[in-house]
């Protein structure tokens, strides 16, 4: 029987869905280095917390979180050619569960935009 992860990931993955994965698989494993492969140097990424543009401010964006991640499953993961949506649970040293989503653009195996939504509410709810 297969487990709830892999149903929720298509088994012939289109290709930007394959560098999404690969990327999702390098950070939450606190592989800053190797993820950061998957990132184009001119990458924009939507946040939460405001806009981040290109690859050095947006590997400072992700290595806090990455620092605190004990965990994350994988909801739901579907793409095309040149975008792909994770949509992902995680657990966090502070806040357990934080459940968020990414929709990215690939471009020549890079990922060039993103779109990042993350649940803020667990983490608020530790701040009272």
């Amino acid at each position: 029987m297969r487990n709830e992860e892999e149903l929720a990931v298509p088994t012939n993955p289109s290709p930007a869905l394959k560098v999404a994965l690969a990327y999702f698989d390098a950070w939450t494993h606190q592989d800053l280095d190797r993820a950061m492969t998957y990132i184009a140097d001119n990458v924009l990424c939507d946040t939460p917390a405001g806009r981040v543009r290109g690859a050095g401010a947006y590997r400072a964006f992700i290595a806090p979180f990455m620092q605190i991640l004990t965990n994350s499953t994988i909801i739901a993961a579907f793409g095309n050619d040149q975008t792909a949506m994770l949509m992902y649970d995680t657990k966090t040293v502070p806040a357990r569960p934080a459940p968020g989503a990414e929709c990215v653009t690939v471009e020549n195996g890079k990922i060039t935009r993103s779109w990042f939504v993350v649940d803020r509410a667990p983490f608020e709810a530790q701040n009272h």
